[in-house]
């Protein structure tokens, strides 16, 4: 007994003279600076602790390369800067070379009829970028789900949907990660080529506003599959390490490609154009939207999908023509991207208006109750005007811009002293729905 009590005290000493070295020290201040920032608050404080301990190990791993004099870029105590690198590696990633090794294998080499970039002799411009073009949707936050593979597919469908159609769509990432499982594992991770082969088989892809991003996998919503806002007609995969086929690739559309983003100054990276060190392990998907050269340095601009508070405003400039023919964090080996010259499907037309859980009327016509008793309804008419005002004769209605019904003459008024009037509508009946109601239950 005497002991537990020892060892308790003897913890709680540990602990508080912890906290108060550490709150004494220089950096706390900047610390609390930062948390403000960017919104971080912590469970307890023995969390804030040792949130704070790596905030100040990754502060002294940011200055120490900073002060580096020979770095082409620059790293910053950015939303990530609390994350250990194990932690980050776990879950900001997410493509999965080994969902099915011989599947992965034959679609990179083109076997089974699946098209492959050749190239051309044609001369590239010495800079694109197809954001200038309106080609690209704004930067989007994958959270804490190995969805990266999605995100870079719906970006290179997003951008040549616009190319091919003049049309810029934000597309539904969730969509992928509820229903694409066939190869993809959702938020454990996947590969952009079983995404557009997806899309393919769907016959297309809903929008981003009728399918929102959660942050995690939920069921398929399967009433959305018809959903078909974008279409593609396939894909292309680029040749694994050949940076000048891929430079020809990027100049006609965005492009997918699996990196290595799994080292600490890839996590913490701010501006400038990177250059590694790293390895060749692809375990990322960006988007390529355009190259440069910047004082004699060639460079990829990348799309990424951690949001704006990373790199330069979410995106980054990756060595180019760095002299391995795998490319800077392996960015040669893992290129494709959609193609598309067939024009999207037109908008499905609206569906019924529902009157009650069995009875509806057609699209663009409002219910009307007919019958009632003790103010519950028990039969519908159908208005033939959208938004219209339902007559107490419960056999008329009204436009909504001439809302007074008069049910002597028949007639519907704008106000009730204008003697302005049009003739009211007589209703028709409604219908009753006995088969599947989901299509109509979103």
């Amino acid at each position: 007994m005497y002991l537990s009590k020892v060892s308790g005290l003897l913890l709680l000493f540990l602990f508080t003279t912890t906290s108060s070295s550490s709150s004494s020290s220089p950096y706390f201040d900047l610390f609390e600076s930062w948390c403000l920032e960017h919104n971080k608050a912590y469970a307890s404080e023995a969390e804030k602790l040792a949130r704070f301990q790596v905030f100040e190990d990754n502060l002294a791993f940011v200055e120490s390369h900073n002060a580096a004099a020979n770095s082409t870029y620059s790293l910053a105590l950015n939303a990530f800067a609390d994350l250990t690198l194990h932690e980050f590696r776990a879950v900001r990633l997410g493509l999965s070379l080994g969902l099915n090794r011989q599947l992965s294998d034959s679609v990179r080499g083109g076997y089974g009829g699946q098209a492959v970039f050749r190239g051309s002799d044609a001369a590239v411009p010495d800079s694109i970028d197809w954001r200038e073009k309106g080609a690209v949707t704004q930067i989007k936050d994958q959270g804490s789900c190995g969805a990266c593979w999605a995100f870079s597919a719906t970006g290179a469908i997003e951008g040549i949907n616009k190319i091919a159609t003049g049309s810029l769509v934000s597309l539904s990432e969730q969509e992928l990660i509820d229903c694409d499982q066939t190869y993809n594992t959702g938020c454990s991770g996947g590969l952009m080529d079983y995404a557009y082969n997806w899309v393919v088989k769907n016959h297309g892809i809903d929008t981003e506003e009728d399918y929102p991003y959660h942050t995690a996998e939920k069921n398929c919503l399967k009433n959305k599959l018809n959903h078909r806002v974008v279409t593609i007609d396939g894909y292309t995969d680029v040749p694994s390490h050949n940076e000048k086929l891929l430079l020809q690739a990027v100049t006609s559309q965005p492009v997918s490609v699996g990196i290595s983003g799994s080292e600490r100054a890839f996590q913490l990276y701010s501006k400038g154009i990177f250059t590694g060190p790293c390895s060749t392990s692809l375990d990322h998907a960006v988007l390529i939207v355009g190259y440069g050269s910047k004082n004699g340095v060639d460079y990829w601009i990348l799309k990424n999908s951690w949001g704006t508070n990373w790199g330069i405003n979410g995106y980054m400039h990756m060595l180019r023509n760095g002299g391995t023919s795998q490319g800077v964090c392996g960015i040669n080996m893992l290129a494709s991207y959609p193609t598309k010259t067939s024009p999207n499907p037109p908008p499905p037309s609206p569906g019924p208006t529902r009157c009650n859980l069995l009875t509806y009327c057609p699209s663009a016509t409002t219910c009307c109750c007919t019958r009632s008793f003790l103010g519950l309804c028990f039969s519908w008419g159908c208005c033939e005007l959208e938004s219209a005002v339902c007559c107490k004769d419960h056999s008329s209605c009204c436009p909504q811009d001439y809302p007074v019904c008069d049910i002597g003459t028949k007639q519907c008024f704008k106000g009730s002293k204008n003697s302005t009037g049009v003739h009211g509508i007589k209703k028709k009946d409604s219908f009753l729905k006995f088969g599947s109601l989901i299509p109509f239950i979103d």
